[in-house]
């Protein structure tokens, strides 16, 4: 009988690795994604709109983390995944490797150029702020329990400092829309930041990227769950960055990419907030300044899901959320198997009651949108596969609703919209299938939809 739990306890030990293995990334982060195709022929990125700031081949990346650090011979500093009670605001630089300047890159962007995507590399990067440790100490004063009057103003000096820095980065970049990336498990710092600039890149540089790293890419055979604890670790310091980017003047809008387990960090975070804002009579949306969401291969139990987060009309406070799933996600598989509850970015149209997706379809705010052809391991679609990049693209470019000209995906009897492999030169009814694709003429931009909860 000791054999046999010794076996069944080494079988799941090694299911859980594999887990990891495969649980957010089915290519190497550490070189830029084959060419959406939405940039299939030569003057599609609409390189003249990139403000001038950003038109880099080494551009700035934004971080907050609350990885802990070591300290290398060489006096640089590396960021592991074991937690720290403190977060780190800082900003990167990201190579894409090989590339001579702006104007080459550009044009490797595009898919008809058959050049080989270039490397990324972190070449280097460095703390800014350094936040209070938290939680700060408590004190009675007056009959109520209140943080210490010191810890007070140090954590208020440092939320100054980062305020000042944000506006400044605003002011450098020329846009106050930030576009903040949550990753998933067994993701270093440095992924977190290469699969950012992936995102970043082919949805235009509109904004100014920002990475929120929590301490993933745990060691050891229970490494998946030892990461799960370190994201609901990391709830309360992503609540912490959320409330310090909407109290800067000059950000105008947060959208938030989250894949995989870090779709439940960014959502137990969000959601959190929205309840505090409600209690205070606020709209969340106004408040929070919340943008698009994009929750891309989920690692969620649909049950809480429907329960804590459709029931509190948790999507109302957004523009819109465009929720990616693909039923044949091995990586979700076996996290759904080690579970025993199947996932979100596994759905189809049996999780919900009957009737549910339809009044959902009817608020207009959350979209689920079905990869198919994903590719690979079916879990890292959100980057590499071609036809998906291109509608999260067009979704944080245009802010558009999908089923329009904008974004041409097309509606199943599930109400699950359909994203193809060839998306979206596959979706445009009108077009002659002999004439290059060029969204500047086959697709009609227009100035950002502002929606969601007023």
């Amino acid at each position: 009988m000791l054999d046999l739990v010794k076996r069944r306890g080494h079988a799941l030990g090694l299911l859980a690795a594999g887990l990891l293995l495969v649980a957010c990334g089915s290519s190497p982060v550490d070189r830029l994604a084959r060419p959406p195709n939405l940039y299939a022929t030569g003057q599609n990125y609409q390189a003249d709109r990139v403000p001038a700031a950003l038109r880099s081949v080494s551009p700035r990346v934004l971080y907050v983390t609350d990885r802990s650090q070591r300290l290398n011979g060489d006096g640089t500093v590396s960021y592991l995944a074991e937690r720290s009670d403190s977060m780190a605001f800082g900003a990167a630089e990201v190579q894409f490797q090989g590339v001579a300047d702006w104007s080459e890159l550009v044009r490797m962007t595009h898919a008809d150029t058959g050049a080989r995507p270039p490397r990324l590399n972190v070449t280097s990067y460095k703390d800014e702020i350094r936040f209070s440790k938290t939680p700060l100490p408590p004190e009675r004063r007056f009959g109520r329990v209140v943080t210490e009057a010191g810890a007070e103003r140090d954590y208020a000096l440092f939320a100054q400092q980062f305020r000042r820095a944000m506006g400044e980065e605003v002011r450098r970049a020329g846009t106050g829309r930030v576009l903040l990336f949550v990753h998933g498990v067994n993701n270093g710092f440095d992924d977190a930041l290469t699969s950012l600039t992936n995102i970043w890149h082919y949805s235009g540089r509109r904004s100014i990227p920002m990475t929120f790293s929590w301490p993933a890419g745990s060691a050891g055979v229970f490494k998946y769950f030892k990461d799960r604890e370190a994201g609901d670790f990391s709830v309360f310091h992503l609540k912490e960055l959320l409330d310090l980017l909407a109290s800067v003047p000059e950000i105008e809008d947060i959208d938030i990419v989250a894949h995989s387990r870090g779709t439940d960090v960014a959502t137990a975070a969000l959601r959190e907030l929205v309840i505090r804002e409600r209690g205070r009579g606020k709209r969340p949306k106004v408040t929070l300044k919340t943008g698009t969401l994009i929750l891309a291969a989920p690692d969620l139990d649909v049950g809480i899901v429907r329960q804590r987060l459709i029931s509190e009309r948790f999507f109302s406070a957004f523009e819109q959320v465009n929720v990616y799933v693909n039923p044949d996600d091995r990586a979700l598989a076996l996290s759904s198997w080690l579970t025993q509850e199947a996932r979100f970015g596994q759905l189809d149209a049996s999780h919900f009651a009957p009737g549910e997706l339809a009044a959902l379809k009817k608020v207009g705010l959350v979209h689920f949108i079905r990869v198919e052809g994903a590719g690979g391991l079916g879990h890292a679609y959100f980057r590499d596969n071609p036809g998906a990049m291109s509608d999260i693209a067009l979704a944080l470019r245009t802010r558009a609703f999908p089923g329009g000209t904008l974004r041409p995906l097309k509606l199943d009897h599930d109400n699950f919209w359909t994203l193809k492999p060839n998306y979206p030169l596959d979706q445009l009814p009108d077009l002659d299938p002999g004439r290059a694709f060029d969204p500047v003429r086959d697709l009609a931009f227009v100035p950002a939809f502002d929606g969601g909860e007023r």
